[in-house]
């Protein structure tokens, strides 16, 4: 029986749609450029026109514009992403979020809610939009980023770490939820980065903290000083969580070297590489999250 070479082409690339969150900069960008390098038709949300230009003109992406905050652009970003993949988008990588420092008692209501608009809300309603269309496709692969914060809380990162348990959380229901559909749901806790993700912060902590009438101000002049290293610790590192965090890894590390067949559901701290994260069984098998579809190489 001849081969038809169109119909397999087509199918491979259905098969390597990706849509990714969160590519100006970080985790999304080196994953959407691990991805396309792969062979993967990877489509890219920022928020910043400068961003989206660069993500197609300097990486050959497909840029989507995205803001979490923003439903009608949720809507708008699952819209697109479905109509150019002609509703057959087989992954989808949640990884768009942002922190807010600072500490409980001085974080303001609004910020908190807009901490958990953007990591948690945001990213539920653009994961239910892509949902049906991969019930309908039957197959499916849904990674959520999350953090080693998601796992132990630390001090001067509470509203970020109130998100991040809220995904995880999410996460697990929706996992057992979606048993036999097709669709695997993996979740990975990366540990410290320095992209503008701590730019980022550094500016929330301006814009939504009283800095000089709090009595934490010695506290936060340090953190908000580049360079130093309570700056690092409380931004990036979390020092506070690293001894519980380390002992998480080794317990993470057992659980991926067991056999199995079905998609890894957790991936945490140095095991936690988006890109790995859809690497076939038997290719770096306990990094991983979620594998390629058949066929794939």
């Amino acid at each position: 029986m001849p081969i038809n070479f169109t119909a397999a082409i087509t199918k491979l690339m259905t098969d390597r749609t990706i849509l990714i969150t969160g590519c100006s900069s970080g985790i999304g960008l080196a994953s959407a450029r691990m991805m396309k390098a792969r062979g993967w038709r990877v489509l890219a949300t920022a928020r910043q026109p400068d961003d989206l230009k660069r993500l197609t003109e300097e990486y050959g992406l497909e840029a989507l514009y995205l803001e979490l905050a923003d439903s009608d652009a949720i809507a708008a970003c699952a819209e697109e992403a479905l109509s150019r993949t002609g509703g057959r988008l087989y992954a989808l990588f949640n990884n768009a979020a942002y922190s807010q420092p600072g500490a409980i008692e001085d974080v303001p209501a609004h910020a908190l809610r807009h901490q958990l608009e953007v990591n948690v809300v945001g990213t539920h309603d653009l994961t239910r939009r892509i949902i049906p269309a991969m019930r309908a496709n039957g197959r499916g692969r849904i990674v959520q980023c999350s953090s080693v914060l998601g796992l132990i809380s630390a001090p001067w990162r509470g509203a970020y770490c109130a998100s991040k348990f809220a995904l995880e959380a999410l996460t697990d229901a929706l996992r057992l939820e979606l048993q036999g559909s097709g669709i695997h749901v993996s979740l990975i806790e990366p540990g410290p980065i320095r992209p503008r993700f701590v730019e980022n912060a550094r500016a929330a902590a301006i814009a939504n903290l009283d800095l000089e009438n709090s009595v934490h101000r010695e506290r936060y002049r340090q953190m908000l000083e580049p360079g130093t290293r309570r700056a690092a610790d409380i931004q990036v590192g979390a020092r506070s969580c690293r001894p519980q965090a380390r002992a998480c890894r080794r317990e993470s590390a057992a659980q991926g070297a067991l056999p199995g067949d079905g998609p890894h559901v957790r991936c945490l701290g140095a095991q936690a590489h988006p890109a790995n994260s859809l690497a076939r069984p038997g290719r770096n098998a306990s990094l991983t999250a979620v594998h390629e579809p058949s066929g794939c190489a």
